[in-house]
């Protein structure tokens, strides 16, 4: 169990400080199996949950995809001291080395945690922070003022700030350069069209690229493909996903899909979409295949057996590295408990489990 010596450490600091520790809800999945293949190194998933708008309701999950435990509000359960928990809108998740850092975005800050108890090492404050990545020990931070942050790993000191397009959302380090999603999505319908392309040994905004409007998400391909989506207007300029070559920073290809999220695995890219209408004041889903060495749409929906229609809005996806299961969460109505959806690589559904209000973003956690 991750979590195993904690509780015994934790109980002796509560009684010293008066800190009554909330328990890790614990729940086991019914007629779990992962068959992993030989050298499998990935143990376990962090899942954070967004938790509602100016409703201090973010928290993270972890699964053992050993055993198939469950467990619910860790990082509250394991960071007693923390008086308002993970805080107001938790919007990203990663791991660098042994840290995890969580972006927490109405709240303004990143928590770094050790990625393997979950104890809290440090808090960065930045400003209505959004997404990270890395790039030679700096993480690299986009915050909706119109910036990256650079902050040092050894420090935990910003060191610089570099401007971006307005409300910069998802970035993507390849090679030595940065990519940051502008969106512009505060200033409707003076939406943000481009992706800053920065350097970053040298930290400087060298080009910016026309795409689509109102980008949200990015993801690279093995072939060094970024793919971009764009959220659209909500009204007549539809979602779509924009493909750009990172070796030439020239846009490639404009896929006729729309999407809300996406991630790849090997050569398929596992796409939804929950495109909102103001003039039907509806949603419409989709879910979609694509191979990116080909870069075709394949016909069939990435869930085969019809139980897509159990998810009213699909709001996170990962795919299982080493057994390509397929994870997709459901938001349901954004205010209540989500679920977790495990799906096999055929797309037949496995199993579900309950988490935190709107379950959104996945890391992995590998053995030390």
């Amino acid at each position: 169990m991750l979590y195993r010596y904690l509780p015994l450490l934790l109980l002796f600091a509560a009684c010293r400080k008066g800190i009554v520790i909330p328990r890790v809800e614990t729940e086991m999945i019914a007629g779990y199996q992962r068959v992993v293949p030989p050298g499998g190194i990935v143990k376990g998933l962090y899942l954070l949950n967004e938790g509602n708008m100016n409703m201090n309701k973010a928290s993270l999950d972890y699964l053992d995809l050993v055993t198939g435990q469950y467990d619910r509000r860790v990082f509250t359960a394991y960071n007693p001291e923390v008086t308002r928990g993970l805080g107001d809108v938790g919007n990203d998740i990663r791991i660098y080395g042994s840290k995890m850092y969580i972006v927490v975005n109405n709240s303004n800050k990143v928590e770094v945690v050790d990625a393997q108890t979950v104890t809290r090492i440090r808090q960065i404050d930045i400003n209505q922070c959004r997404y990270v990545d890395f790039y030679k020990g700096k993480a690299c931070i986009t915050s909706n003022d119109g910036y990256v942050a650079i902050v040092d790993t050894a420090t935990w000191q910003i060191e610089d700030r570099i401007r971006t397009g307005r409300n910069p959302e998802q970035l993507v380090v390849m090679g030595n350069k940065l990519y940051v999603a502008n969106s512009g999505g505060y200033n409707p319908p003076n939406y943000e069209k481009t992706v800053s392309v920065i350097d970053l040994d040298t930290r400087r905004e060298i080009r910016r690229i026309e795409a689509g409007i109102n980008l949200h998400r990015m993801v690279l391909d093995a072939y060094g493909d970024l793919y971009v989506t764009s959220r659209g207007d909500y009204y007549t300029i539809p979602s779509r996903i924009y493909v750009i070559d990172t070796h030439t920073d020239q846009l490639k290809q404009v896929l006729d899909i729309a999407a809300s999220n996406l991630c790849i695995h090997k050569d398929l890219a596992y796409i939804y979409s929950v495109e909102w209408s103001y003039i039907t004041h509806s949603n419409t889903i989709s879910y979609t295949l694509l191979n990116v060495k080909t870069e075709t749409k394949l016909n069939e929906n990435f869930i085969t057996d019809g139980t897509d229609k159990d998810i009213k809005i699909p709001y996170g996806i990962a795919v299982d590295p080493e057994t390509e299961d397929v994870f997709v969460t459901d938001a349901k109505d954004y205010v209540t408990p989500g679920t977790l959806h495990c799906y096999n690589k055929e797309g037949k559904h496995k199993w579900s489990i309950t988490t935190g209000d709107i379950p959104a973003h996945f890391v992995f956690l590998k053995n030390n």
